[in-house]
């Protein structure tokens, strides 16, 4: 009985990590300044200063940059706001 036990815990625990196992890519595109970005990136997704700074430099350089990780339905709103902004996002798993 403990086995199933916890074999039903492991497959409780992977489904949660399934769940949050979401990112929040952000694009580079030509229209929107770093301010415009860094701006975005702290108001929406919380992030500090630097964060949103760093962000911003390795969208800029490689075309794209994870800005957030987390459940579905916790990143789609950041998504949509970002969206909003005419910023290019995607959430992926």
């Amino acid at each position: 009985m403990e086995k199933s036990k916890t074999h039903t815990q492991s497959e409780e625990d992977l489904a949660t990590l399934n769940d949050e196992g979401c990112k929040l890519l952000l694009y580079n595109d030509d229209v929107h300044t770093f301010d415009y970005v860094i701006k975005a990136l702290v108001d929406i997704c919380r992030h500090t200063a630097e964060q949103a700074e760093q962000c911003a430099i390795i969208v800029h350089c490689k075309g794209k940059c994870v800005v957030k990780n987390g459940s579905y339905e916790t990143l789609l709103p950041m998504h949509t706001s970002l969206l909003n902004k005419q910023l290019t996002t995607e959430i992926v798993q």
